[in-house]
């Protein structure tokens, strides 16, 4: 906040924000009379989704009363965008304005009043938020054109006249303005501390000393001052003689621990190079599988050259080596690594191994690097923080390399935004993040130009410690050569240069696909896709930028799309298919500028009948059938607007719907950017190979997700994932035991594993008795042939069993279990060529009043498709008995009824009689005394009884004081859980202040209502397509559900037993809240999904066509389809001509 005074002397308290749409109306009700004069005619939508830095000032009413926009090229088009430094040497001299320190002004308006004030106050915000800015430049019409004098503008004096050349053009034209840095915010004086600096830094130390204390340890300022000496500095930063700064300084740093708990590669260990470092070892394999290495490989960038930094002070040659280092990319750990690693140091053996015997990096040479030991700022001053660090190099001359040390819940500060992140060892218990900066970093003669023949050479030597050297040479050999790939396509590439030393190279290309992207994502949450022309689209196929330089990448990206005169630019991130070594050939290799884009989330598509469709079908480029990305963006107002980076160690165990909707909300939230997201799961990220997902027909589908919504996350590129089951939880100490010896910690745990099948025992009773306790947990080993399946490796494993021990064979298969998952079972058994007559479905009693099919209808269907197919069906059985052989296979199984006891040979046993929460995990949580009541209990937050520990899905219930025992997270739509789970966290980290509103007197005492449908969907016997889509809450059959007396109505055609049967309720508010699909053929699942919950007059009075008989068959509706569009726009349109099928 700040106070700007009005010339009439009146005062209004403003503040500073990033300039957004909606304030667009108070912008142009600024504009007065000489706004045109001065800069033209302005279009300021147009304006915003240009400019690289947008700023408004507002009052407390929170009314707009002035707003500046600063762009990365001169205003009133005086040179092409891409020239405009050469223009400026050329016309002015003595200027020190280079793209990284200088923006140009293209538009200020303010209230008249407080036109002086606002304009000091926005231009001085601006050099706060970029701390690299040095110069604000205005072009504005000469005076002899504006008819007035440039000091007569109100602007607060915050300007000067920047005088050309004689004889330049520039002359007559244009009176250029400058405003240098140190008119509005000098950067700060920094010296040694003394004693005398007491009293000024305790005006600033006591403020913050709970901060401090948390943040750094207990010191005591005048120790820290006092400890000066060889291994100990102190310093202070002053304006007009006052300190308001300190900085303490230590060079004594436990450099083998930092090794062992982060990879430290990009910086040589944090140590000097040495002739016996051994830095070489056989790269560990990832849990995904052989990562493709045009996507998840590890970027090894060589570190600058000393050959060329003689003039830089302090500079020491032997700081940075020559073989090239590991460029860290995001937050991608060695995954599923989760062993200790460490480092003796020079006393260490010649190599050394971790448990798991892999061999890792061995340092022989002295310490590079000193620590920041503690920072305290005032807040006024604090994105001057790094004016500290060219003191700290300075009596640290044999130091190349500063670190701090911030633990995971410290927000991050100013200072170490210019830091390098160092990626942490998955079991790193350091409970501190580490941030490395290198002596090279100071340097700002950061320079980006277009490549040319005579960079072929430094980008080889760039890249050629990197797995797709070749690739990136390559193309950009091509640019230099023939500026067009292959095909044709426009190509550029672009280098980042330091004192003429080759530091980074990026490629790109025109985006062909935008329509394509426009409709399959959301990329207008982040442009006004209209004001974009389609050249300004750029596709991002490399970056490689040196670790050193890393804070310079967003400006890398800047010049990117000013050079190559694009707004924005795209970069997409292709799965992975481990079995099939797939590798789509758009898919380029990993960048490392990911961390400064956004992903997009992709857009729900609308599957259109395109035969049915004729010429009204949707254009090809928006409707063709590619392989599906993960698409990251950024743009020019986005390129310098950092996201906050949260490093708080948030650890999910179970890849559940809800668990992945979790991760989906966390990695999508805007502005917010998880460094630290950890998945444990038995089988890893699930998706990873859609080859397999035709085995997923074992089980009934509840379609939160599939394959193309797993590429589209591309979780792998922002979650770490440990692959091993939960079997402890150390409350105290904050970590999770991962198969009974890893430990992976956290500061916030959340359970979503969820119950899963498990091998049931027999009742061990005579196969003449009916047992009362039922069910039970087998304990012993289990059965080779007995399968529990749980998800989609689970089908898989089972798949490729059967088809190597039982197709070919006499034997049969049992089906037991009592859920819907023994329907779907059997199908998938009979299509696997497995003969009915060999198939024996065994009913377990059911655990509750509710069928596997709620329609009696459906379930005689499904009967007779069995007796077709010869499948045996036992009714009400109970397991009692099995007999295994000496191989441990189950050779016959007995069960017993009310009726006949029976007895069957067995070749293959699946169980689905018994679903609850695994033992180990059980064991885990109930040996930490976490509430368990049958199942773990939380409240209506999803929070258990330890703070930061949050549960959420069916292994979930809801604490008795609620009076709603039977009703669960089971209950509800897994996704929508995910989302309210991660919503209900983003509160501990967003800073964006949320609207508040004070809840209902005794909310706190219900549970929340969910209102997404719950979704059932499979291939059941017979090859009939099922789909029921229902109202979240308790299942009960139909004839329960739909009640007379609940008002509602009830649309059926077609028939089960024909294949073509569609059942639609609608509640008594004439709102769809159930949807049966029962159908030989295939037919769009997602759009009848989106039919839940809308009103029947938006399905084209679906009432009035029903009576009238105009309605025979639900699939195939008697209406014109709607023509082509866009995919929202034409939502609501879709819905009314109901769905078609493909």
């Amino acid at each position: 906040m700040a106070t700007v005074t009005s010339w009439r002397g009146n005062t209004e308290v403003v503040t500073a924000r990033r300039t957004e749409s909606h304030d667009v109306p108070g912008i142009i009700s600024l504009f007065s009379p000489v706004t045109e004069d001065l800069f033209g005619r302005i279009d300021v939508t147009y304006l915003l989704e240009l400019s690289n830095l947008a700023l408004t000032l507002c009052n407390e009413k929170n009314e707009v009363i002035a707003h500046a926009a600063f762009l990365d090229y001169p205003n009133w088009n005086i040179t092409d965008q891409a020239e405009w430094e050469p223009f400026l040497h050329e016309n002015y001299t003595n200027n020190k304005c280079t793209p990284l320190n200088t923006l140009f002004m293209h538009l200020i308006v303010a209230k008249e009043e407080y036109a002086a004030g606002c304009s000091q106050e926005i231009v001085r915000r601006a050099f706060i938020v970029l701390p690299e800015l040095q110069f604000i430049l205005l072009f504005i019409p000469a005076e002899e054109r504006l008819g007035f004098s440039h000091s007569e503008l109100d602007m607060g004096n915050v300007f000067e006249r920047m005088m050309p050349v004689p004889g330049s053009p520039m002359e007559r034209g244009f009176t250029l303005l400058v405003c240098p840095r140190h008119r509005c915010h000098p950067q700060l004086y920094v010296r040694q501390a003394r004693m005398e600096d007491y009293d000024d830094l305790m005006l600033i130390w006591t403020p913050q000393s709970e901060t401090l204390k948390e943040t750094y340890g207990e010191y005591l300022l005048v120790d820290l001052i006092e400890r000066e000496g060889e291994e100990n500095q102190a310093a202070v930063c002053e304006v007009g003689g006052t300190a308001v700064g300190f900085m303490s300084l230590c060079s004594h740093v436990n450099v083998s621990l930092f090794q062992e708990c982060f990879d430290l590669g990009p910086f040589h260990g944090l140590c000097k190079p040495h002739p016996e470092d051994i830095l070489k070892m056989p790269q560990k394999p990832s849990i995904q599988g052989d990562k493709d290495e045009s996507n998840q490989t590890s970027q090894k960038p060589e570190p600058i050259s000393s050959q060329n930094l003689e003039h830089v002070p302090g500079a020491d040659a032997a700081a940075v080596q020559k073989d090239g280092a590991v460029a860290i990319s995001q937050t991608e750990l060695p995954v599923g690594d989760v062993s200790n690693t460490g480092s003796k140091g020079s006393a260490a053996p010649l190599l050394e191994t971790d448990e798991e015997g892999n061999l890792r990096p061995m340092y022989r040479g002295p310490s590079n690097v000193f620590r920041i030991r503690l920072l305290c700022i005032d807040e006024k001053y604090e994105t001057r923080s790094l004016d500290f660090l060219h003191y700290a190099f300075n009596v640290f001359p044999d130091r190349d390399l500063c670190v701090i040390l911030v633990p995971h819940h410290v927000a991050e500060f100013p200072l170490i935004r210019s830091f390098v992140r160092a990626v942490p060892s998955c079991t790193s218990r350091l409970g501190q993040e580490l941030y490395v900066f290198h002596r090279m970093g100071l340097l700002t003669s950061f320079n980006v130009r277009k490549a040319a023949t005579s960079d072929l050479q430094g980008v080889k030597m760039l890249v050629e410690t990197l797995s797709l050297n070749e690739s990136i040479w390559n193309d950009s050999k091509i640019f230099t050569e023939a500026c067009r790939d292959s095909d044709g396509m426009p190509v550029q590439a672009f280098v980042a240069e330091v004192l003429d030393q080759i530091v980074g190279v990026s490629v790109t290309r025109d985006e062909m696909d935008i329509e394509y992207i426009r409709s399959h994502y959301n990329i207008e949450d982040f442009i006004h896709f209209n004001h974009h022309q389609q050249e300004e689209h750029g596709h991002l196929c490399h970056f490689v930028l040196n670790p050193v330089f890393h804070h310079y990448t967003k400006y890398f990206l800047k010049e990117i799309l000013r050079l190559g005169h694009k707004s924005s630019l795209y970069y997409p991130i292709y799965p992975e298919y481990v079995g099939h070594k797939f590798q789509h050939p758009c898919a380029h290799s990993l960048t490392s500028a990911l961390h400064y884009m956004v992903p997009v989330r992709p857009r729900r598509q609308i599957v259109y009948p395109l035969q049915g469709l004729g010429v009204n079908a949707p254009s090809e480029q928006v409707s063709k059938d590619q392989l599906k990305y993960s698409l990251n963006h950024t743009n020019r107002k986005l390129v310098l607007e950092s996201k906050v980076c949260i490093n708080t160690r948030i650890v999910v165990v179970g890849a559940s719907d809800v668990g992945i909707s979790f991760l989906e909300t966390l990695i999508f939230w805007p502005c917010l950017k998880f460094n630290n997201l950890t998945l444990i799961s038995v089988h890893g990220l699930p998706g990873k190979d859609p080859q397999s997902s035709k085995y997923r027909r074992f089980l009934i589908n509840s379609h939160c997700f599939n394959d193309e919504d797993y590429a589209q996350m591309s979780l792998c590129s922002w979650v770490n994932v440990v692959v091993g089951k939960m079997t402890g939880i150390n409350r105290s100490a904050k970590y999770v035991v991962v198969s009974k010896k890893k430990k992976v910690p956290y500061d916030y745990l959340v359970l979503c594993m969820g119950q899963s099948y498990q091998a049931l025992a027999p009742t061990g009773a005579d196969i003449n008795e009916v047992m009362s306790q039922w069910p039970q947990r087998y304990v012993e080993k289990v059965p080779s042939n007995h399968f529990t399946l749980n998800d989609t490796q689970d089908c898989l494993e089972a798949a490729h069993w059967l088809e190597k021990n039982l197709v070919s064979s006499r034997g049969n298969v049992i089906v037991y279990g009592n859920t819907i998952d023994i329907y779907t079972t059997v199908e998938t058994l009979l299509s696997l060529g497995i003969d009915g007559s060999r198939i024996h479905l065994v009913q377990a009693p059911l655990s509750s009043a509710s069928p596997c099919l709620t329609d009696a209808t459906l379930e005689r269907t499904v009967g007779e498709a069995l007796s077709e197919a010869g499948v045996a069906v036992h009714l009400d059985s109970v397991l009692a008995q099995w007999g295994q052989s000496d191989h441990g296979c189950i050779t016959w199984a007995a069960f017993t009824t009310a009726a006949n006891p029976f007895r069957l040979q067995c070749s293959a046993f699946f169980s689905f009689a018994y679903r609850t929460l695994d033992y180990e995990t059980f064991k885990a949580i109930n040996d930490a005394c976490l509430v368990f009541d049958g199942r773990v209990v939380i409240d209506a937050k999803f929070h258990t009884n330890d703070a930061s520990i949050r549960a959420a899905g069916p292994l979930t219930k809801f604490s008795r004081r609620y009076f709603r025992d039977e009703l669960t997270h089971g209950n509800f739509n897994s996704k929508e859980i995910g989302f309210e789970l991660a919503a209900s966290m983003l509160s501990l980290f967003d800073p964006t202040p949320q609207p508040s509103s004070e809840p209902p007197e005794g909310s706190d005492r219900l549970i929340p209502i969910y209102r997404c449908c719950k979704v059932q969907g499979g291939v059941l016997p017979g090859g009939y397509n099922y789909l029921h889509i229902s109202k979240p809450g308790i299942p009960m059959s139909l004839d329960v559900e739909h009640d007379p007396c609940n008002h509602g109505m009830e649309i059926v055609t077609g028939e089960a037993g024909h294949g073509n049967y569609f059942r639609m309720h609608f509640s008594r508010y004439s709102m769809v809240d159930s949807i049966t699909c029962f159908s030989k053929d295939p037919f769009p699942v997602s759009n009848y999904i989106c039919l839940y919950g809308q009103h029947e007059r938006l399905l084209n009075d679906l009432y009035y066509r029903w009576r009238a008989g105009q309605l025979t068959d639900l699939y195939r509706p008697p209406c014109c389809c709607p023509g082509a569009g866009h995919p929202e726009e034409n939502h609501t349109k879709w819905l009314s001509f109901n769905c078609t099928r493909h």
